[in-house]
């Protein structure tokens, strides 16, 4: 994989993290679709990820909503020159899903100096809500 070109934020002297997948996200299959302050969107296979009912299990979509909503605040902590951890993630299942893709979309609620707030919706194929989750993140000066 090739380093991507650098990419400012407006205004700051940082350089805009890049999405990584971590082990959990690549045995799950999940694909980056889109990346930026504003919005992160990716998909996830419900094949390979349902639990012994044959539905989407719930942990699959807990796990792969907290990690679109940290991704999002971490590229908005890398525009400070920052990072940020995970300190509280809330999830309600709305409906199932036995089969197809879900799209996961984090948008900010609030984009703070210390704390981050993002909405992460899963929906199916037909746009309809399978769960929503909201994650705050704590903004943290990297550790070397």
């Amino acid at each position: 994989m090739t380093a991507p070109a650098p990419n400012h934020a407006a205004g700051s002297q940082h350089e805009l993290w890049k999405i990584t997948l971590g082990e959990l996200d690549e045995k799950m299959g999940v694909k980056i679709l889109e990346e930026s302050v504003e919005r992160v969107v990716a998909t996830m296979p419900v094949e390979g990820n349902r639990q012994s009912f044959g539905l989407l299990h719930g942990g699959a979509s807990l796990a792969v909503g907290e990690a679109v909503g940290s991704w999002a605040a971490v590229i908005h902590a890398s525009t400070m020159g920052k990072t940020a951890v995970g300190v509280d993630v809330s999830a309600t299942h709305h409906r199932s899903a036995r089969e197809g893709q879900v799209t996961i979309t984090a948008t900010p609620i609030h984009l703070g100096g210390t704390l981050t707030t993002h909405e992460v919706l899963i929906t199916n194929e037909a746009g309809q809500r399978l769960c929503t989750l909201r994650i705050t993140n704590l903004m943290m000066t990297p550790k070397n």
